[in-house]
């Protein structure tokens, strides 16, 4: 993330920018809002000074739109790009990618997308890295639009990809497209901001004669039917057209080359009311991932709420403790530490605080900068310097359009597309060599863990063995008296320590954490009735509860409303005080027979903990407990 002044000025050096920052452009019908953003209308640049102070930070973003051709064999060329041209989102069309979901490409930069054929269509959105985490919703309404909601430091940035039917197409399909694209647009609130980057297949025109209040005069050549529908797109959103309001020469406005055909069909949109937040907007020449399109970036800048910036998380290399000769050195720092002392004080956080400090010492600490990516771990010098080469013969042919030229690039085309495929395939052979060692299974599963974690839309910052070992530690604290309000951390050091024992002699300790698909929605109300009957409950209090279940009726309220009401005859009733207890009399009976003692059995909520000193005896007990609980309406989560 870039953070740019904030008495930023706009380079009133370049082509068409005058002291109102966008003075050559035609504004009357921007509704006044364009007079402030140079810093000399109203009071002056000093004057504009303090009150962008008062306003607080800003965060720069470049967010751009190209139409690919197709996606296949260029996610890790791709990255580079927008590594290399800084730009931080990206909209990309035409994907040719079939499914729903996302992917990592590379270079920390994922891919959101969305296809319904590998031949034809597909949109996406691609993110740095710094902002996937950011994501609160995608969603996906057809092959040819799509959006994502990010909130970056406090601010609504909703990003939509759009892929316009051709001019050839039916006028049906075309109508489609741009109802779609309605009902994305009125779904947004109206506070929140907004950036469109598609291919409309469609020419604005150059002139705004008619159209100032949506588009400036910078467009290309004439208007057709197509691009008539994009203007009156932005008039019915209420947004402008970012790319014509820039003068810029005829090459950073064609987004299209195509023999001898050159025109402008992508377009970056934004709501009228943040126009003053882009400070510059063209097309980036001398690139070669696409063959015919050309990438748009726009510069924006969000003004965000004062926040304290994260430092960058440092993390002790606790991996090292696998090699025998760390781990003795761990131990033998640590009893020093602890004054030689073979028993543990009574005091835990002295205790944690000594292991964590010795750890730091001992094992060292991570940098805290981003490992090497493992999908793109083929991506090697050989496969660069092709890559190198065919942007070269691209920018020379866009220059020079030759036969001779144009069979350079071709044959460097083809040979990027060799050198990826023997790079990938050298990878993958020496990855199937290593499957018999252990280092090398390791590194089958952290790829597979990569997979599974890209390929999930909203990032959640604490899940699985995280979630489960805070419960352990609410566990530890009720049933043992120790370890209170202590971190994930803290439940490390205890269940490690818990090892050690196990270790000391010579025993195995083998846990399986269980955890319950969506716990309360699942409970069947007669197995609820029939388990407080059997927990003792008095046959009134069973009554008073039926009565409150009874003929429970809930609504749904979504983007565009709110549903009409409908039953809800299984689960129990959310935010009820009552809830929890009616699940614990629920799970206290459906386990009777399963659960063993603390601590080789322990529960809290709808996590379960299964101890044993052997595998195979976790594995049969774990297997009892998920037929005790599905026969009887629960779920285990896989």
């Amino acid at each position: 993330m870039r953070i740019v002044s904030t008495n930023f000025i706009p380079d009133r050096s370049r082509p068409g920018l005058t002291t109102t920052a966008i003075g050559a452009v035609d504004l009357q019908g921007a509704g006044g809002n364009w007079a402030t953003v140079g810093g000399r209308s109203r009071g002056g640049r000093r004057v504009h000074r303090q009150r962008e102070k008062r306003k607080g930070k800003s965060v720069g973003l470049r967010i751009g739109t190209l139409n690919v051709g197709t996606m296949t064999g260029k996610g890790r060329e791709l990255a580079d790009m927008m590594e290399r041209r800084k730009v931080d989102i990206l909209c990309v069309q035409e994907t040719r990618w079939k499914g729903s979901k996302a992917r990592s490409i590379g270079a920390g930069f994922k891919l959101f997308y969305y296809g319904v054929d590998s031949k034809r269509n597909g949109v996406g959105v691609v993110l740095k890295e710094e902002f996937v985490r950011n994501v609160l919703e995608v969603k996906r309404v057809s092959d040819r639009v799509m959006s994502l909601k990010l909130e970056i430091e406090g601010v609504m940035l909703n990003v939509v990809s759009g892929y316009a039917p051709q001019v050839g197409c039916e006028l049906e399909e075309k109508e489609r497209f741009w109802s779609e694209l309605d009902e994305v647009m009125e779904s947004i609130p109206t506070g929140e901001r907004v950036v469109i980057g598609a291919d409309f297949n469609g020419h604005v025109g150059e002139g705004n004669t008619g159209d100032e209040e949506v588009m400036g005069k910078f467009g290309v050549k004439e208007r057709n039917l197509e691009g008539q529908m994009v203007v009156d797109f932005a008039k019915r959103m209420d947004m402008g057209v970012v790319n014509t309001y820039f003068q810029k020469r005829e090459e950073h406005r064609v987004t299209y080359k195509s023999g001898g055909r050159r025109t402008q069909v992508d377009y970056i949109l934004c709501r009228r009311g943040n126009l003053k937040e882009i400070s510059d907007c063209k097309v980036v020449v001398g690139e070669s991932v696409a063959r015919q399109h050309r990438m748009v970036v726009c510069r924006m800048t969000l003004m965000v709420c004062k926040t304290k910036r994260s430092e960058i998380e440092k993390k002790t290399k606790w991996w090292k403790l696998k090699k025998e000769e760390c781990c003795e050195e761990f131990r033998q720092k640590l009893r020093q530490a602890l004054g030689g002392q073979v028993v543990l004080p009574d005091d835990w956080e002295t205790t944690a605080e000594v292991i964590r400090e010795t750890g730091r010492k001992v094992l060292g600490v991570s940098s805290g900068r981003r490992k090497e990516d493992k999908e793109t771990w083929w991506w090697n010098e050989e496969v660069q310097d092709s890559i190198q080469k065919k942007r070269l013969a691209k920018k020379k042919w866009d220059m020079d359009r030759t036969e001779e030229n144009r069979q350079e690039y071709k044959e460097l085309q083809r040979r990027v597309k060799r050198e990826v495929s023997k790079a990938k395939q050298k990878a993958y052979d020496e990855l199937y060599t290593r499957l018999d060692t252990r280092e090398g299974q390791k590194d089958l599963y952290r790829l597979a863990r990569q997979r599974d974690r890209d390929g999930k839309d909203v990032q959640q910052r604490v899940r699985g063995v995280e979630a489960r070992l805070r419960k352990v530690v609410e566990i530890c604290e009720q049933q043992y008296g120790f370890m209170p309000r202590k971190s994930t951390t803290d439940a490390i050091f205890a269940l490690r320590i818990l090892m050690e024992k196990y270790r000391d002699g010579q025993r195995e300790l083998h846990c399986v954490f269980v955890d319950l698909e969506k716990a309360y929605d699942r409970v069947p109300r007669e197995e609820l009735w029939y388990c407080m009957r059997k927990s003792g409950v008095a046959e009134k209090y069973v009554r008073v509860v039926q009565d409150m279940y009874e003929r429970s009726r809930t609504v749904v309220r979504c983007a565009v409303g709110q549903t009409e009401e409908f039953n809800v005859e299984v689960g129990l009733h959310q935010g009820s005080a009552l809830s929890p207890f009616l699940f614990a009399i629920v799970m206290d009976q459906l386990s009777e027979e399963v659960r063993q003692e603390s601590p080789w059995t322990m529960m809290f909520a709808d996590d379960i903990v299964i101890c044993s000193e052997s595998r195979e005896q976790v594995e049969e007990n774990l297997e009892r407990w998920r037929f005790a609980l599905e026969r009887r309406g629960m779920k285990v989560s896989p």
